[in-house]
């Protein structure tokens, strides 16, 4: 009997939904050995002086920083899931999740090593680390990182991957947005589960941890690093409008879960 069949023979129509997103990442796995190295290149290449494709080459590389930062902490916290979930069937689902993060992580160090190397932090992705790691119980958990981040860093990947065609980081997006995808309706598949007969005192803390990290993301989605300020100036409004649109569709996704909302505080 394999393992999905023995956890399936437990509860399967309760957990059918997340055993259904186990299979769906399996399926989606791919080696980072996969992806085109040396067949193209690592980012757009700059055109003009060297000054001017050197200041180019900063930009991509303190774009490839970002992700690279998010998967290293995405690594603890989905491990930190698996430890905690007490379902078999959620556990499951949490080795992939591990193994994609990894997978994510090894992926980001090849190419941002092809670039110049790590640059400058973010320091709003490190206090939503923080943040998530640090939450009291499982429900929020899941709650902050699958239901929300996973699926508002999904249009990121995508609007980066527009923007580099023919090159590594546009294939390492378009992956990670389907990997990603899988996490996000996973944990929104396990969050029914968790908020099955949950206290109105659980689903308030849900209401509480929005409100503390909604203002942090929308931070870290405006922040730029110093080789990207100057474009950051230039794509605020943009930036802005995108982000109203991605904190619309989370409020919305929370309702969807039978989460009453009315009181999170938007930072728009």
């Amino acid at each position: 009997m394999s393992a999905e069949e023995a956890v399936t023979q437990a509860e399967p129509s309760r957990h059918a939904g997340v055993l259904r997103f186990y299979e769906l990442a399996k399926r989606a796995e791919w080696q980072v050995r996969d992806l085109p190295w040396g067949e193209l290149p690592p980012v757009p290449e700059g055109k003009g002086s060297p000054e001017r494709q050197a200041r180019r080459r900063d930009v991509w590389r303190s774009v490839i920083m970002q992700q690279l930062q998010a998967d290293i902490l995405a690594c603890e916290m989905s491990a930190q899931l698996l430890n905690t979930a007490p379902d078999p069937e959620a556990k499951l689902y949490y080795t992939t999740m591990v193994q994609d993060e990894s997978r994510h992580t090894e992926a980001w160090l090849k190419l941002i090593a092809q670039v110049g190397g790590e640059g400058e932090r973010d320091p709003h992705l490190d206090r939503l680390g923080h943040m998530f790691l640090e939450a009291d119980t499982l429900e929020e958990k899941v709650f902050l990182m699958q239901v929300f981040f996973e699926r508002l860093i999904i249009p990121r990947f995508r609007l980066i991957a527009r923007s580099s065609r023919g090159t590594i980081l546009e294939d390492i997006c378009n992956r990670l947005a389907v990997d990603d995808g899988i996490h996000h309706g996973a944990g929104m598949a396990y969050e029914r589960v968790l908020l099955e007969g949950a206290s109105q005192r659980v689903k308030d803390t849900l209401i509480e941890a929005a409100n503390r990290m909604l203002p942090e993301f929308a931070a870290h989605a405006l922040w730029r690093p110093k080789a990207r300020e100057m474009i950051g100036h230039l794509m605020e409004a943009k930036d802005r409008e995108r982000l109203k649109t991605e904190l619309d569709h989370g409020v919305r996704l929370a309702n969807s879960l039978g989460l009453d909302v009315s009181e999170v505080q938007l930072p728009y």
